[in-house]
């Protein structure tokens, strides 16, 4: 009953859907076709990993799903809208598997009393013990060899609540007075899942599932349900112990949460504490999928997931974009933005990987210099502007998608040649005397606009050489003048508008050492901030890029 009054309280969870969704494969789709996505170090980066997507195809009856700790109820109070927010598309997901013949184990830690009498719990128990199971298959994994090559991504210490303190308490009292343990209140799946009493599985104990998995053959495991950075990490069922025991194991990533409180390390949003959690999965533990590599439709976003989506597209090999922009978005992003980066492939810099996530993008940073794209990859950068959604140039970008000269694009791929005056409003024809620093000045009747917003432009100076950008197009607004001796003045930002009323904003700044200049940090902020639509703030605190240590 109580899960029900939380239900009623926020109906619109219940039923938000970011994405509409394509009807379900059919039962005779007798393959899962997954796309899977995994971190791979590259040293050219500074640190940072390349994004790899690597097709695979299961045999769903040689696949299970297991649903880890989808409680009733939780101790957290938003833990819980956000668990009912996610389990109607969980459910579809798992009917979906169920009916390709997929084995389903439902995994509610300490709730097996609920379900003694079940027949998914019996059959369960029936299973005879491999014998040949994992050392410590019923111990919880903390951590495995290659983690100890990172830092966690986020602090957990508090455990993780992002509740209200008063709304909190208030929350407590009222699982107290229904004679619930408010510290552990569960005591149950969630019933917005259905457990199937003649396929299914129940249990919650590393051996049993171990067991079940040998017995039936299974080689392939998805993960789903919460808390990622806790018990779908860490369980006896969970990635750590199926990835270092040999199964193709792989995290649904978009039906996952955190336990993560904005207020500690790294202060990122409660969102992006989970992308983070996930991208600390991909690169040390396993691969990612998502539920619409089943479903069809797009990935389920949550309803309360409201922050813009910002892509980065990186592909030049001369201003080392690659290895500034992340740490960039990590610090000063990581609170009101999603964030994600397309590469180009380290053997063949006209093609991206990841180049889907344009699809969702509502800023996409453009930082390529003279790439032919594939022509599907293209047409996602055309979708883009066509739609009206912002876009943000550095330095490269004025020439990202045209060839030098008379060279033609690699077969199957294609060019914008015309971007630049019709995107970003430029008129780029090459550099003036490169290797000058060029001053920079706040243009004309451009004091007041958001961009240049706390902004120390006195600051700024171009490292890289001076663009010749003009005459920009009548729809510009000019924000900044970069000036060296003894040739004309250029502007070196400016903002546009599309033809389909896109927000634009580019800089011909982006060289490695401006990025070290916390106005030009600022301004870069700023642009992606306005490009959005939202406010530019007087003020923003960064996130914090601190190593956490793992917890004990």
């Amino acid at each position: 009953m109580l899960r029900r009054t939380v239900m009623m309280a926020i109906p619109a969870l219940v039923v938000a859907a970011a994405w509409p969704a394509t009807a379900a494969p059919g039962a005779s789709d007798d393959q899962l076709a997954l796309m899977l996505r995994s971190r791979v170090e590259a040293p050219a980066l500074g640190g940072e990993c390349r994004v790899v997507e690597t097709p695979a195809t299961w045999d769903p009856k040689q696949t299970a799903a297991i649903v880890c700790d989808m409680w009733d109820l939780h101790h957290c109070l938003n833990a819980v809208r956000r668990e009912v927010d996610m389990a109607p598309r969980m459910e579809r997901v798992l009917q979906s598997l169920r009916a390709r013949g997929a084995l389903i184990i439902h995994a509610p830690s300490g709730c097996m009393d609920a379900y003694k009498d079940h027949p998914a719990r019996k059959r369960a128990m029936a299973v005879p013990k491999s014998k040949s199971l994992p050392k410590d298959i019923g111990q919880w994994c903390r951590q495995i060899p290659p983690e100890e090559r990172g830092a966690y991504p986020v602090d957990q210490s508090d455990g993780g609540e992002d509740d209200d303190p008063a709304e909190h308490a208030h929350w407590a009292a009222r699982l107290a007075s229904s004679g619930r343990e408010p510290r552990a209140p569960w005591k149950s799946q969630t019933d917005l899942l259905t457990i199937d009493a003649g396929k299914d599985l129940i249990s919650d104990d590393g051996v049993e599932i171990w067991s079940a998995l040998e017995d039936r053959g299974i080689r392939n495991v998805i993960l789903m349900g919460v808390h990622l950075n806790m018990c779908v990490l860490g369980r006896p069922f969970g990635l750590r112990q199926m990835a270092k025991n040999g199964k193709n194991v792989v995290l649904m990533r978009d039906l996952t949460d955190t336990m993560y409180n904005p207020a500690r390390a790294p202060f990122v949003s409660h969102f992006t504490g989970t992308d983070r959690m996930i991208e600390h999965v991909e690169r040390f533990v396993c691969p990612s999928i998502t539920s619409d590599q089943v479903l069809g439709g797009h990935p389920f976003r949550y309803a309360t997931d409201r922050r813009p989506r910002v892509v980065f597209l990186i592909g030049e090999d001369e201003y080392k974009t690659e290895t500034t922009l992340p740490p960039f978005a990590a610090k000063w992003l990581g609170k009101d933005f999603a964030v994600r980066f397309v590469f180009d492939k380290a053997d063949d810099k006209h093609t991206f990987t990841g180049a889907g996530a344009l699809r969702e993008a509502d800023v996409l940073v453009v930082s390529v210099r003279r790439r032919a794209l594939p022509t599907a990859q293209l047409d996602l950068v055309r979708r883009h502007v066509a739609l009206g959604k912002a876009v943000v140039g550095i330095r490269t970008a004025c020439h990202a998608f045209a060839l030098s000269g008379k060279t033609k694009p690699p077969e199957g791929h294609a060019v914008w040649n015309d971007w630049d005056p019709e995107v970003l409003g430029g008129h780029y024809t090459g550099h003036r005397n490169p290797g000058i620093p060029v001053a920079i000045a706040r243009a004309s009747g451009a004091g007041g606009h958001p961009v240049l917003s706390g902004v120390d432009v006195a600051a700024l100076v171009g490292r890289g050489s001076l663009y010749k950008v003009s005459p920009l197009a009548t729809s510009t607004t000019p924000l900044l003048l970069g000036a060296i001796p003894g040739q004309p003045t250029e502007p070196v930002a400016w903002t546009n508008l599309t033809a389909a009323g896109g927000r634009v904003v580019f800089t011909s700044l982006g060289h490695v050492d401006d990025f070290a200049e916390p106005a030009f940090q600022r301004f870069l902020r700023n642009a992606i901030t306005w490009a959005a639509g939202r406010e530019v703030p007087e003020k923003v605190e960064p996130s914090s890029l601190d190593p956490i240590s793992f917890p004990k």
